[in-house]
């Protein structure tokens, strides 16, 4: 992070420890999906309690970072879209536990035909946290090397609109009880949702690389 922290080495391990948080957290995340859909659930229960850890670690990090950023008054002209970047990067690891917290209470029966596509949609939301991530890490390093990676998780986050629409037509087709495809259906968002939050993240990000170039 040599552009933006030339005095502030502290704080700059801070944030790179607290980006591979939202990393790990998103392959704990795809290992948990693949655990329960190999009806290993006991590794399930592992994998989503190591997500919650993480998430608990990652918010007391984050707000060690902002409370340094506000009281010793650290890179003021950039101090808002560092903040902002990591509250949102917050909300992917956030959405991450939430999910495997619904798979761990509610336990969804889904068919063998929806078991691959719900991996795929794991997988392409998962690519998207991770790009995201990259991308935010490079924000601090190489401001022309930013867009390239927020392309690509642009990229996996339209995949999994595809894929949750697929998972949602073929549902919707199938005879059977309303509250099921409804079930079907809330799942498919929740994993949906993950890409659309690092989403999010990558529009700040473009914004706040747009006004370091003013």
């Amino acid at each position: 992070m040599k552009i933006l922290f030339r005095k502030t080495r502290e704080l700059e391990t801070q944030i790179d420890d607290y980006l591979d948080i939202v990393e790990r957290g998103a392959l704990i995340f795809l290992q948990g999906v693949r655990l329960f859909f190999e009806n290993r659930l006991d590794e399930f229960e592992v994998r989503y309690k190591d997500l919650r850890a993480m998430e608990s670690k990652g918010d007391s990090l984050r707000r060690d970072i902002e409370n340094k950023l506000y009281t010793h008054t650290l890179i003021p002209e950039s101090r808002g879209d560092v903040l902002g970047l990591l509250e949102s990067s917050d909300a992917v690891l956030n959405r991450m536990a939430k999910t495997l917290l619904n798979f761990s209470i509610e336990n969804p029966n889904m068919s063998e035909e929806l078991r691959p596509l719900f991996i795929d949609l794991a997988q392409s939301s998962t690519a998207a946290a991770e790009n995201m991530v990259k991308a935010v890490r490079t924000y601090f390093r190489d401001l022309l090397a930013v867009r390239d990676l927020i392309n690509k998780a642009l990229f996996y986050e339209k995949e999994s609109d595809k894929i949750a629409e697929k998972v949602k037509r073929i549902v919707f087709q199938k005879d059977a009880e309303l509250s099921w495809k409804a079930h079907m259906r809330v799942f498919a968002h929740h994993i949906e949702l993950i890409a659309d939050e690092a989403e999010d993240v990558c529009d700040r990000l473009a914004i706040a690389v747009a006004k370091r170039y003013e």
